[in-house]
């Protein structure tokens, strides 16, 4: 740089502009990639350990309005032949 006058020229600026970008960019997306591993929102997120997912789920909540009473036994065993059949049968 001595032997441009302290003068960086156009693109010496835009090339330092766009790596200044990219690295905050990068650090930014670094903590927030951090954040949300170790954050609470990650805990428990395996299938068998989240109520409310998995392919049982259905069938349990179906089997407690069974149960309540909300449901007669009819209705219980179409909907269950429906949930276990699947989507697009």
């Amino acid at each position: 740089m001595m032997f441009w006058n302290g003068n960086m020229g156009g693109w010496g600026y835009f090339l330092m502009v766009i790596s200044f970008v990219l690295f905050w960019g990068a650090v930014i997306a670094a903590v927030v990639l951090l954040a949300r591993a170790l954050g609470p929102g990650n805990r428990g997120r395996d299938t068998e350990a989240t109520p409310g997912s998995g392919p049982g789920h259905a069938e349990d909540l179906l089997a407690e309005r069974f149960a309540r009473g909300e449901i007669d036994e009819t209705e219980y065993t179409s909907r269950l032949s429906v949930l276990r059949r699947g989507p697009n049968r």
